[in-house]
């Protein structure tokens, strides 16, 4: 009966950890990068942050808050200053009480298209690491 209970109350507790909180942070995240909003996505990150940018000019892994900040505004500058038009697909969420990952793919339009996979990594609701992927046979499906 102990065990059971323990499983009962370990299963509540990462399905507490995994829900819509986690998937609006994630798009609201994709959102403001369509938009160009540096400012907005700054917010997210932790200091120590990651990201890994596979593929295109921006290839690179980055740490804290100030690499991460120069990708941002290269990607801007991409796009001669100017938002992109986005699209998002379907959102995943895998959680345990380490953290949340939200994985989606998408399609941002500008000069050029990049279609990405993303992952982004929450632990204490905090963005700790964000995976881009330009993956340009990628389908967006909503």
């Amino acid at each position: 009966m102990h065990r059971i209970l323990a499983w009962f109350f370990l299963f509540a507790a990462t399905a507490a950890l995994a829900g819509p909180i986690d998937q609006r942070k994630a798009e609201a995240h994709l959102a403001a990068v369509a938009a160009g909003d540096v400012e907005t996505l700054m917010r997210d990150y932790t200091d120590d942050a990651y990201m890994d940018w596979i593929g295109g000019p921006l290839d690179g892994r980055y740490h804290g808050k100030a690499a991460i900040r120069e990708v941002w505004m290269k990607w801007l500058q991409q796009n001669d200053n100017k938002p992109r038009q986005g699209r998002t697909g379907k959102f995943s969420q895998y959680a345990n009480p380490a953290g949340v990952s939200v994985e989606a793919s998408a399609e941002y339009v500008g000069k050029t298209t990049a279609r990405v996979w993303h992952v982004l990594v929450y632990r204490d609701g905090a963005l700790t690491t964000e995976l881009w992927q330009i993956a340009p046979a990628l389908k967006v499906d909503e």
